[in-house]
């Protein structure tokens, strides 16, 4: 009989609104308004910084400032900073633009200050759907979460992601199919979470190839961020060892977010259908494929991605350090066993870009 039993806090947690479509990002003024907000900070990346300029001119006197020093893997001196200068410039609302390190440094400045947030994602991470947010501290990115986080608002413009670089876009949406992956078979998941991670694993299958044939292609790129908006709602469910090592990879030894989570997907995808055969085959069915380890590695070459770590600085002597803090601080949601055995193999075959048996 089937039964199950959602946590009820953070988890299972989504936006109360989400606004989606080509030109969503032009009436950010309204989202604002709505909030009743009249200092917005805006926060990006130094890379987005003409784009989150626009924002600021969008909301004219609803805008305090800009705050364009957002950087991956949210170390938590620039968290801090963050702090300090909304709390200095009395904003009462955060508008976060571009991809992850700029929704993650949004979100830490919330777990603070409690300020609402509007998420405008550019990549395809699915972190704005989440009350979740890695911040590195002494060079591990530890997991905190609260609803806090949780923007109050996600829009979804895809005519913002077009200029996205194609190697930037395929790690992106990567990040994206590994929520899907990792959250279908953990206990905290609910059943509408994990109808959302299956069609997610679809769409971002189909559209991913046709965005590398044709990046400027429009209707894909929204298809690309419908998938991703999707698994950012599965990633809300929870993440097991996937994330974990990802992590790992991203806070510790410095790979890229995206490529983080690519260059393992596989290789977890493949250990864990030995501990969920049932999930990991509903999976595999919404997937359209036989063994989805090996689809998600096949994937990558077509879309031009490295498949192995080696290609990426990671070497063979960090397998050891990587694998112990791995272990030290998993969440005990994986189905499979987290031992150092098992997390060595898979780095080991992500090292050398071994495309994973069924």
């Amino acid at each position: 009989m089937r039964t199950f039993s959602t946590p009820g806090d953070v988890y299972n947690a989504v936006p109360s609104r989400v606004v989606f479509g080509a030109g969503a990002a032009d009436r950010i003024d309204e989202e604002v308004e709505r909030l009743g907000a009249r200092r917005a900070l805006v926060v990006s990346t130094p890379g987005r910084g003409a784009m989150a300029r626009r924002v600021v001119e969008r909301l004219g006197e609803r805008c305090v400032g800009l705050l364009p020093e957002a950087i991956s893997q949210v170390p938590i001196e620039l968290a801090r900073k963050g702090q300090a200068r909304a709390a200095e410039m009395g904003a009462d609302c955060l508008v976060s633009v571009g991809g992850g390190a700029s929704i993650g440094l949004g979100k830490a400045i919330a777990l603070e200050l409690a300020l609402p947030v509007i998420a405008v994602p550019t990549t395809y991470s699915g972190s704005e759907m989440t009350g979740f947010c890695g911040i590195t501290i002494d060079g591990v990115k530890r997991m905190h979460q609260s609803l806090r986080m949780l923007a109050g608002t996600v829009v979804y413009d895809p005519a913002l992601s077009v200029g996205l670089p194609l190697d930037v876009s395929a790690a992106s949406a990567m990040n994206a199919l590994a929520h899907c992956v990792d959250v279908v078979y953990v206990p905290t998941v609910s059943p509408v979470i994990v109808q959302a991670a299956m069609e997610g694993a679809r769409a971002i299958l189909d559209a991913l190839p046709r965005v590398a044939r044709r990046p400027d292609d429009l209707e894909a790129r929204g298809d690309l961020l419908y998938g991703a908006h999707l698994a950012g709602a599965a990633l809300s469910g929870g993440f097991a060892l996937q994330h974990g090592v990802a992590h790992v990879l991203g806070g510790t030894y410095g790979v890229s977010h995206g490529l983080s989570h690519a260059l393992v997907l596989p290789h977890v995808a493949a250990y864990n259908a030995r501990f969920a055969p049932e999930a990991m085959g509903r999976l595999a069915a919404a997937m359209n494929v036989t063994d989805v380890g090996g689809a998600i590695f096949d994937l990558m070459e077509t879309v031009g991605l490295p498949t192995r770590l080696a290609d990426v600085g990671f070497s063979r002597d960090s397998i050891e350090e990587a694998a112990r803090i791995t272990v030290e601080t998993d969440n005990g949601n994986n189905p499979g066993p987290v031992t150092m055995e098992a997390v060595r193999g898979i780095l080991d075959a992500a090292l050398e870009g071994r495309r994973p048996a069924a």
